[in-house]
């Protein structure tokens, strides 16, 4: 018998408490995450044990993920940079530079529009896009 990793179970799982946000954004990441942390009450830092890596073209690509934990609640953030080297971790979005996936003890709406109204409002960014993961074919890319 052999045993088969249901990938869209593991999907389905991983985006149960999930609001997810795309961001068009042109600028380095080190200097968006500066500016989310200095302009909104993040301290997000970039993980490299969640750093993805993805095989293409007999190449390998590897995807920054910075993570801020809300502190003393069950609530993360994570933010992957969309693009490495021409190719892209969800390339049904390649217009997006950024993709914000808040997990956990999810803020009500009122809190999701502050999120999204302080991401627009910061230096460099033209356009935050709420995303429903039913849109994306590579979801299993943003499992961590």
């Amino acid at each position: 018998m052999k045993l088969k990793i249901d990938n869209e179970l593991l999907a389905e799982e991983f985006f149960e408490d999930t609001f997810l946000l795309g961001i068009m954004a042109p600028v380095e990441s080190h200097q968006f995450v500066w500016q989310v942390n200095q302009g909104m009450r993040f301290d997000f830092r970039v993980n490299n044990d969640m750093e993805i890596q993805l095989s293409k073209k007999n190449r390998q690509y590897f995807f920054s993920v910075y993570e801020y934990q809300e502190p003393n609640k069950a609530l993360f953030y994570y933010l992957y940079k969309n693009q490495f080297d021409g190719e892209y971790l969800l390339p049904e979005l390649k217009h997006l530079d950024y993709l914000w996936l808040t997990k956990g003890d999810l803020p009500g709406k009122e809190e999701e529009k502050e999120l999204i109204s302080g991401i627009r409002n910061l230096q460099g960014v033209q356009l935050v896009v709420e995303l429903t993961n039913e849109k994306i074919k590579h979801k299993q890319h943003l499992i961590l």
